[in-house]
């Protein structure tokens, strides 16, 4: 696959024949190509936005509920659009802050303007920001390759402070945030070209998303948009970001899972801690921003308990951290979907089950140490500003979700969810970015 630098200049170099050429080009889906951060473990994008276009790199929150980007350090833009206090994009997020800024005006500070929390998720710091526009440009996609570059001319977004950076991987300056909100990109962008209100996100070293419905065409020719297994999303009406207004309900995206199986044996779980509680805690949701599942406390003794004892005949060695239960890889033969170790379900509504198999279950720490990629997220907490929180139960993580594809239907409130594409013989890397359809 190419390297994220070479997607970076084939995206700029088709940006500057591609908007001029069709300014009345609507597209029925938009791509954005992803890279896998190695030592951060994040998953990285790239738009371009601002007048002149400036590639801005950004880390994906899938449960982030806007994009925001650094505006005290270097934005310039002439198309630059602060949101005024009581204006329609200040309705449309949500805000309920209006106030006054006396350093500028610049972008991110300017008066009679309303608000959001930028949030960065992995230092668990938010802070407030400036509510705008720019204009933000995109590669469009007919599900097989790349297509032309589209320009959209009002993407709202938030502003966000420099120091909000800070755990963020190498030259990423702000958050994608893809969740349930109004001004989270999956919904601005679909209604910018009015085409259905659904994403779909496949992650690998090098991944992608989808902006719109399928096809979704993988190498070598596989729609894997095909044959998904469908659940409902469920609506957390407490706010599991940093910082929120009072009544804001979440933006990230919460499915029903009963119980756990492995080896198609039941874990026995307090089940009363994967239902969403009326301060909003418990319950399960998927994450891109925890590299790792997390599993509360006693969840989490559960099911190392009950995996230890499917593979009792096996040695173990010292555990790695932050994994507990560890082996030597030449213990588990291989198979076409990773290690051959019992199988974890995730037991869904109507006993639909999300099955996962040895290449996301297990993770190879070093050359001959395979571990169990499942971490203790410890007890639940209240949501709370300023102290760090433990809001959900259990929080699938990027490991597990790799090389699955994962849509998400908003306008019908579901999951769709394909379980390991190695089955199918192909991965989330082999989407086709070398060729222009």
């Amino acid at each position: 696959m190419a390297s994220f630098t070479h997607l970076v200049l084939f995206c700029t170099l088709l940006i500057t024949t591609a908007i001029a050429e069709t300014p009345s080009f609507r597209p029925k889906a938009l791509l954005l190509p992803v890279t896998k951060d190695s030592s951060t473990k994040q998953y990285l994008t790239q738009i371009n936005q601002r007048t002149p276009l400036v590639p801005v790199k950004l880390t994906i929150d899938l449960g982030g509920g806007f994009l925001w980007v650094d505006c005290e350090k270097g934005y310039v833009s002439s198309t630059y659009k602060p949101a005024r206090c009581r204006s329609a994009q200040c309705n449309l997020a949500g805000s309920k802050s209006c106030g006054e800024c006396f350093d500028g005006p610049k972008p991110g500070c300017n008066n009679n303007t309303c608000g959001l929390f930028p949030y960065n998720p992995f230092i668990r710091t938010s802070t407030s920001g400036e509510l705008a526009q720019d204009i933000i440009s995109i590669q469009s996609t007919n599900g097989s390759n790349p297509s032309k570059v589209v320009s959209i001319p009002n993407v709202i977004f938030t502003c966000g402070s420099t120091f909000l950076l800070e755990g963020l991987a190498s030259g990423v300056t702000g958050i994608a945030g893809l969740g349930r909100k109004k001004i989270a990109l999956p919904s601005q962008f679909a209604a910018a070209f009015s085409f259905k209100r659904k994403f779909a996100l496949c992650l690998s070293s090098n991944g992608v998303v989808f902006f719109g419905d399928g096809p979704y065409i993988m190498l070598p020719n596989k729609d894997v948009s095909q044959n998904l297994i469908y659940t409902p999303l469920i609506l957390n009406p407490v706010s599991t970001a940093g910082a929120s207004f009072e009544g804001e309900p979440s933006a990230d995206y919460f499915i029903g899972v009963k119980g756990i199986k492995i080896n198609g044996k039941d874990v026995k779980l307090n089940t009363s801690l994967l239902s969403i509680a009326k301060d909003g805690t418990g319950g399960t949701k998927i994450s891109t921003v925890q590299p790792y599942t997390s599993l509360e406390t006693s969840i989490y003794k559960a099911v190392i308990g009950a995996f230890g004892k499917a593979v009792a005949n096996v040695p173990r060695v010292n555990a790695v951290a932050p994994f507990e239960l560890c082996f030597n890889s030449s213990s588990f033969g291989s198979t076409r979907v990773g290690p051959g170790v019992p199988q974890i379900d995730l037991v869904l509504p109507n006993n639909k089950l999300w099955t996962i198999f040895g290449a996301n279950s297990m993770v190879q720490v070093s050359d001959n140490v395979l571990c169990l990629g499942f971490v203790d997220g410890g007890p639940l907490h209240f949501v709370d500003w300023g102290i760090p929180f433990t809001p959900t139960a259990i929080v699938i993580g990027g490991h597990q979700i790799e090389d699955n594809l994962l849509q998400f239907d908003l306008a019908s409130s579901r999951l769709g969810f394909s379980s390991s594409l190695l089955f199918r013989q192909t991965t989330c890397s082999n989407f086709n970015f070398t060729s222009i359809a």
